[in-house]
């Protein structure tokens, strides 16, 4: 179950659909995706390729295929209810992976159909994009977030348990691949888990790959609600910390907050701009690490144009001029 899902669920009593169609859930409002209409393609029980350890859903036998499906016509006559020219994306997710819908071409084509301007977004594990067929289907949305939480062999089965068919070499080929094909916007996500894939070794294995993938921006989350087995997540300061570890070309963000404690420190102008070079941050991040006077130097710099501000995708990035005018160059 997405994390849109469950807010939608924890304010059912504000949004009737939740309870008398649970193929449609929200709308509610993602940081990262903006309003957005979900839609569960697996709604009465949980099918997955991975039991990842964070899971929310209690812990079960992975499959490689839905067994229980609901016909896309169904879901169509769903969505067309709800759908509205407020909702900013259609967000498809499942108890478990939504790729593993076996009419997920067909919908797709549907839904294409009815949208306008409204932009479709899958939420998957990447752990598919090995087969040509889903691989093709995925092409057919406007964003797609693909989840790759390890690059190393033994770490990704620690943390999500996949199913004994999946590859890793294959599926990270796949995610590569596929990431220099897909003209929309594609978002990675990794999620960290305390002791398992947050050590250097597996973040300079992860910033190698990354540097392959050509993507829209790449969130670093960890866990934000209890999960199936026994593991704990990271804090912010953690969070931020590996951000720079990463290479600075890569479009970094810490996408989760929950354990977001303020580590207010100050920062000389000259230190903002060197830390915005190596690591554009949104004003929430902002927030978390600078004092007062840093704030101030902060302002100062923006009324100097030496910080400008870019939107990636519904959020707002504080960058050093200079950055975006190297990146235009390397363009």
């Amino acid at each position: 179950m997405s994390l849109l899902k469950m807010q939608s669920i924890l304010s059912a009593s504000a949004n009737e659909s939740v309870e008398n169609n649970p193929i449609i859930f929200g709308p509610i409002h993602s940081r990262r995706f903006g309003m957005s209409l979900g839609v569960d393609l697996s709604p009465t029980l949980k099918q997955c390729n991975f039991d990842c350890l964070y899971c929310e859903l209690a812990p079960s036998a992975t499959v490689a295929k839905q067994n229980k499906t609901i016909d896309p016509t169904t879901i169509i006559n769903a969505l067309q209810t709800h759908l509205n020219e407020n909702i900013d994306v259609i967000t498809l997710t499942a108890n478990g992976e939504p790729t593993l819908y076996p009419h997920l071409d067909k919908l797709i084509d549907a839904i294409n159909s009815i949208k306008k301007k409204t932009d479709t977004l899958i939420l998957t594990n990447s752990a598919t994009l090995t087969d040509e067929k889903i691989f093709q289907t995925l092409l057919k949305f406007d964003q797609v977030k693909l989840s790759l939480d390890a690059v190393s062999a033994d770490v990704f089965k620690k943390i999500d348990r996949p199913h004994k068919a999946i590859d890793l070499t294959q599926l990270i080929e796949k995610v590569i691949t596929f990431s220099h094909q897909y003209t929309g916007k594609l978002f990675i996500e990794i999620l960290f888990v305390h002791e398992l894939n947050d050590t250097k070794e597996e973040i300079k294995k992860l910033n190698t790959v990354l540097q392959k993938i050509q993507c829209t921006r790449i969130d670093l989350g960890t866990i934000d609600r209890p999960p199936a087995y026994p593991v704990v997540g990271i804090s912010y300061k953690a969070l931020h910390n590996i951000s720079l570890q990463f290479d600075a070309s890569l479009p970094i963000h810490i996408a989760s907050r929950i354990h977001a404690e303020p580590n207010q420190s100050y920062y000389t102008k000259e230190a903002i701009l060197n830390t915005l070079d190596k690591r554009p941050l949104t004003m929430e991040d902002i927030h978390l690490l600078f004092d007062d006077a840093s704030l101030q130097n902060l302002e100062t710099l923006i009324k100097e144009q030496k910080i400008i501000k870019k939107v990636v995708s519904h959020l707002e990035f504080l960058l050093p001029q200079e950055n975006e005018m190297r990146k235009r160059k390397k363009s």
